[in-house]
C-alpha cells in the first residue's frame, strides 16, 4: 500500500491537515495564526518529524503569498490616501529607520568590531520589518483601518521604499571585481528606476483597457488569469530591476486601487493569497532550527 502512495501528495495532505488543526487552535487561544503556522511548520519540518526535508523549495513558492498580500494592501491604498499619509511615511518612517539603523551600525562598529561597511549593511538590514508578519497581525486584530494601524503601515511603506536606496548603497559599498565598475552600479540603478517607472505607466494607462477587454469575453476564469498576470507580472518586473517583488505588487495594487475592477481583482487574488501566505510562514519556520526557537 505504501508503495502506491504518492509521497508528494502525502506531504500536501499532511501540510493541510496540520494547518487546519493547529492554526485555528492558536487563533482561538489568542496567539494568532502566524504563530500557529510557525509551530505547524516546525513540527513537519526537518527539526522534528522530518516530513518536509527541503524547506527552501517551499519558501520560493510561498514568497508569492507575500506578493499577493502586498497587492491586496495596495488595492486599499488610493493615491490620495497615500498622499495624505506622506508626512507619516517620510516623517515617522524616516525617523524609525534612521535611528534604528544608526544605533545598530554604531553597535556593530564599536561593540562587535565590524567594519563600517559591514556594520552599515547589517544594521540597515535588521532595521527593516517583515511586512507579511506585521500586516497579518494587524489584519487579525482589526487594526488596519485604525489610527494606530495607519501609523504602522506608514512605517512599513517607508521601509519598502527605503529598500531602493539601500540596495544602491550596498552596490557601491561592495568590493568591485575587475569586471564590475561604478558604471555597472549606475546601470543597475537605471534598470531599477526604469522598472518602477514602467510599472507605474503600465498600471495607469494599460490595465483598465486590458480588463475591459477581458470582461467583454465573459469568461470567468480569464478574469482570474488576468489578476494573476498583473500581480506576478509586476513582481517579475521589479525582480528583473533588482528590487523587491512584494514592492512591485504593492505598486500595481495602488495603480489599480481606483479601477472599476478593483473588487473583482481582490476577490480573485484573495484565495491564493491566504493559502500561499500560510505556506510562507510554514517555510520560514522550516528554515529555522527548532533548537533556536526554544
Amino acid at each position: 500500500m505504501s508503495q502506491l502512495a504518492n509521497p508528494e501528495l502525502m506531504k500536501v495532505v499532511i501540510l493541510l491537515a496540520s494547518s487546519v488543526t493547529i492554526v485555528p487552535l492558536f487563533k482561538r487561544l489568542g496567539l494568532g495564526s502566524v504563530l500557529g503556522y510557525l509551530v505547524a511548520g516546525c513540527l513537519i519540518g526537518p527539526s522534528v518529524f522530518g516530513i518536509v526535508q527541503d524547506p527552501t523549495a517551499v519558501v520560493h513558492l510561498a514568497e508569492l503569498g507575500v506578493v499577493m498580500f502586498l497587492f491586496i494592501i495596495g488595492l486599499e491604498m488610493y493615491p490620495e490616501r497615500l498622499w495624505a499619509m506622506r508626512k507619516a511615511i517620510f516623517g515617522r518612517g524616516l525617523l524609525q529607520v534612521g535611528l534604528c539603523g544608526c544605533l545598530l551600525t554604531f553597535s556593530g562598529i564599536y561593540l562587535l568590531g565590524l567594519t563600517k561597511e559591514v556594520s552599515f549593511i547589517a544594521g540597515m538590514g535588521f532595521t527593516l520589518s517583515s511586512t507579511a508578519i506585521v500586516m497579518q497581525s494587524l489584519e487579525e486584530r482589526g487594526l488596519t483601518s485604525t489610527s494606530k494601524g495607519q501609523r504602522v503601515i506608514s512605517t512599513l511603506i517607508f521601509e519598502d521604499i527605503a529598500i531602493v536606496p539601500l540596495l544602491a548603497s550596498v552596490a557601491f559599498l561592495a568590493p568591485h571585481s575587475k569586471e564590475a565598475t561604478p558604471h555597472t552600479d549606475w546601470v543597475s540603478i537605471g534598470i531599477a528606476l526604469s522598472a518602477v517607472v514602467g510599472l507605474i505607466v503600465t498600471g495607469k494607462w494599460l490595465m483598465n483597457p486590458l480588463f475591459r477587454l477581458i470582461s467583454k469575453a465573459r469568461i470567468r476564469e480569464m478574469m482570474t488569469a488576468g489578476a494573476l498576470l498583473v500581480v506576478l507580472g509586476a513582481a517579475l518586473a521589479m525582480e528583473i530591476g533588482g528590487l523587491s517583488m512584494a514592492m512591485g505588487a504593492f505598486v500595481a495594487g495602488v495603480m489599480m486601487s481606483e479601477s472599476a475592477f478593483r473588487h473583482q481583482l481582490e476577490a480573485d487574488i484573495e484565495p491564493f493569497r491566504g493559502l500561499l501566505l500560510g505556506l510562507f510562514f510554514y517555510g520560514r519556520r522550516n528554515v529555522l532550527r527548532f533548537a533556536f526557537s526554544v
